[in-house]
């Protein structure tokens, strides 16, 4: 019988350290030692197993190292304890060995023990081997404090619970990566279901609903299924059958900021972006006038006119380098020409613009002769614009309309007044042949009726955009867009321009209210939103822009509360500045050696024997590994029922061809749904 704790480390020993180094152990094994299964630990366990823990007593408690690999060593004579007459009797022997990783160290407290990452002391050549008890592999596996979410069991160590702290998982952003089929999507949708049972259970007022958010951008529309039993969660997608517009997504085309636009339609930064900076300012100030008159068409003119020239004194100094002098002067001599009285106006604002032209005039003559100048001093620059200012407001226009106005506040405009204000910029800044190219693609997205239910609403008020999609005042608020409808040029955008919203919310809340707002922001199938570009383009397309966006929230998201959970099956494909700033993985299988090589560069662990398992991890089988957890674990995910997985099962071949399962086929009406005809003839009624 054991009475000591020196007969109880014997009993568990299992070889010596035979070599040692920062980051790598080797042990050689006791011929002693378990071959397949140890049966002194308190449970049946497998052993020696891969990616299995083993622990070296030192002075601070037991170092704890995770095996890497194992082989058999040929020896000339056995190492047996005992006396013995080798070379006698014994054939050649093999010894066994294995090599360790250090991961941390296990120290005894009065409650059990407590494991932490990272070695104050290290072991010595010698030191004896040891088998953890199931106490202490416990303490290994379920480290770390907090742990408030359970989300599987780890196969390694009899089935413990592997839990999680959420402020861990979702603080410093989550990669959830694999192939399809190893179960992502699963996952993905288990922890935020686990998390929002776990806060139920563990909230304080039981009277009170979870106060969450996690929004989820669906490209495949497999989530909705997913969450259908949740009463409260807000599914949004794309025509909305039945016309019920609480369904329907909503992202108008005034929330879309100057880049967006210039990365939908392509835009050239020299010719392009600044027509499209300045019909912004002007359309959003309300230089567009809903009922158009010779006078509000008049009127609006002159206001783009004292915006072109407000624009280019903050910018550069039009009465020096920019716009160029003479540049400049001719500009003033076009707007003199455009700007005449008729007697179609009023007598106060005829007489205003005769005040206008007769000060263009003594400009003009200033500036004429043998060797004329044209620079402007600032006075002359401010004369015109007051003058100017003075026939506007004669013209209807009103005073406030001159308070700043930033070109991407997210003021209402309609798209019609949008391509007007384009048209007419464009004439006072001279590059209407330029805007030839850009043209064609506003006014195709204005006409296409795939999305003109999602950018064309009038009515809908940013505070009840906010509300609905990012959540109202205490309330769980679990909302799924559903983007698989949306063209694929369009795609991008949208989703660019929805994550920008969250995030600059997220912004103005820490602002106005000096703490953050926790919010989870889910995207599966990243590669399509944050895909990898070529800085050096000059032209940024709608992909570029996305990511951008979405590089901008990875590095800064954190600071006011918006976490990231991105899910994909192309690392590889991914932006590493997404990637680089994700601290928490979970790895499903990944067969591609291109994706393995990435995860095993982008990792913030050191820790590389347990990820040499994810090209054979079964499906629902991952390692957890990063700020998430104290050490890199494997666990197999809890089991969702049937109806909470989403929508991305394997397609059943083989039954739909033997006629097990049913496939009834009506290609007309999908043509009929494809071609809008459906409502068409609803309209005609």
């Amino acid at each position: 019988m054991i009475t000591t704790p020196i007969e109880r480390l014997a009993s568990l020993r299992v070889g010596t350290v035979e070599y040692i180094s920062p980051d790598r152990i080797e042990v050689q094994l006791d011929i002693e030692s378990p071959d397949s299964v140890a049966l002194n630990t308190g449970t049946p366990r497998s052993f020696p197993r891969i990616n299995g823990y083993v622990m070296i007593p030192v002075d601070l408690g037991f170092v704890v190292g995770q095996v890497s690999w194992i082989t058999i060593q040929r020896s000339p004579y056995p190492k047996r304890s005992g006396f013995q007459d080798f070379g006698l009797i014994d054939l050649p022997f093999p010894l066994r060995k294995m090599e360790l990783q250090p991961v941390g160290t296990l120290v005894a407290t009065e409650g059990g023990y407590k494991f932490k990452r990272g070695l104050e002391t290290f072991p010595s050549v010698g030191d004896i081997v040891i088998l953890p008890m199931e106490e202490q592999l416990k303490s290994i596996i379920e480290s770390g404090e907090n742990r408030r979410v359970y989300i599987g069991n780890s196969p390694l160590v009899g089935n413990a619970k592997v839990m999680i702290d959420p402020d861990r998982l979702f603080g410093r952003h989550l990669a959830v990566l694999g192939n399809t089929g190893s179960g992502k999507s699963c996952s993905v949708a288990g922890l935020i279901r686990w998390s929002l049972e776990s806060a139920e259970q563990q909230k304080t007022n039981k009277d009170v609903p979870v106060n969450s958010r996690f929004i989820v951008l669906d490209p495949n529309g497999e989530y909705s299924k997913a969450f259908a039993d949740k009463r409260d969660a807000n599914i949004y997608s794309v025509n909305v059958e039945g016309g019920d517009k609480r369904n329907q997504l909503q992202v108008p085309l005034w929330f879309w900021n100057t880049d967006e636009w210039c990365g939908f339609t392509k835009a050239s930064p020299k010719t392009h972006r600044t027509t499209i900076v300045h019909a912004l300012k002007s359309v959003r100030s309300g230089n567009v006038f809903e009922e158009v008159s010779k006078q509000s068409d008049f009127a609006s003119y002159v206001r783009t006119v004292i915006d072109t020239i407000e624009v280019n004194k903050a910018s550069g100094n039009p009465w020096g380098k920019f716009p160029f002098p003479k540049s400049f002067h001719q500009s003033v001599e076009k707007w003199a020409s455009d700007i005449k009285s008729d007697e179609d106006y009023s007598e106060e604002l005829n007489n205003a613009i005769q005040a206008f032209s007769a000060k263009v005039q003594e400009f003009i003559a200033a500036r004429s002769g043998s060797y004329p100048h044209y620079d402007y001093t600032k006075a002359e620059v401010d004369s015109l614009i007051a003058l100017l200012k003075d026939v506007f407001l004669k013209a209807g226009g009103k005073e406030d309309e001159f308070l700043p106005t930033d070109e991407d506040s997210p003021i209402p405009f309609t798209g019609e007044n949008f391509v007007r204000s384009i048209e007419a910029n464009a004439e006072i800044l001279s590059t209407t042949d330029y805007i030839v190219t850009l043209m064609p693609r506003i006014k195709a997205l204005l006409s296409d009726v795939r999305v003109k239910k999602v950018i064309d609403d009038k009515e809908l008020g940013l505070s009840d955009w906010l509300s609905n999609y990012i959540g109202a005042d205490n309330k769980e608020s679990l909302t799924i867009i559903n983007l698989s409808l949306l063209p694929s040029d369009v795609t991008s955008i949208v989703t660019a321009v929805i994550a920008r919203m969250v995030f600059e919310a997220q912004q103005r809340y820490l602002k106005l209210n000096k703490q953050c707002l926790p919010t989870v922001l889910v995207m599966e199938e990243a590669h399509y939103f944050v895909k990898r570009y070529n800085d050096d383009a000059e032209n940024t397309g709608p992909t570029t822009q996305c990511c951008k966006v979405f590089e901008k929230i990875a590095r800064e998201g954190r600071k006011f509360g918006l976490g990231l959970v991105l899910s994909s099956q192309r690392p590889s494909e991914l932006s590493p500045t997404v990637l680089s700033q994700c601290n928490s993985f979970l790895l499903h299988r990944i067969s591609n050696d291109r994706d393995q090589d990435l995860v095993h560069r982008l990792l913030p662990d050191n820790m590389r024997g347990i990820l040499k398992e994810m090209p054979s991890l079964p499906s629902q089988y991952a390692v957890l590994l990063g700020w998430a957890s104290e050490l890199p674990v494997l666990v197999k995910m809890r089991t969702l029922p049937k109806n909470q997985c989403p929508r991305s099962e394997d397609p059943d071949y083989w039954d739909v061809w033997t006629g097990k399962n049913k496939r009834e086929i009506d290609w007309g009406k999908i043509a009929d749904e494809w071609q809008n005809k459906k409502n068409e003839e609803s309209a005609k009624e």
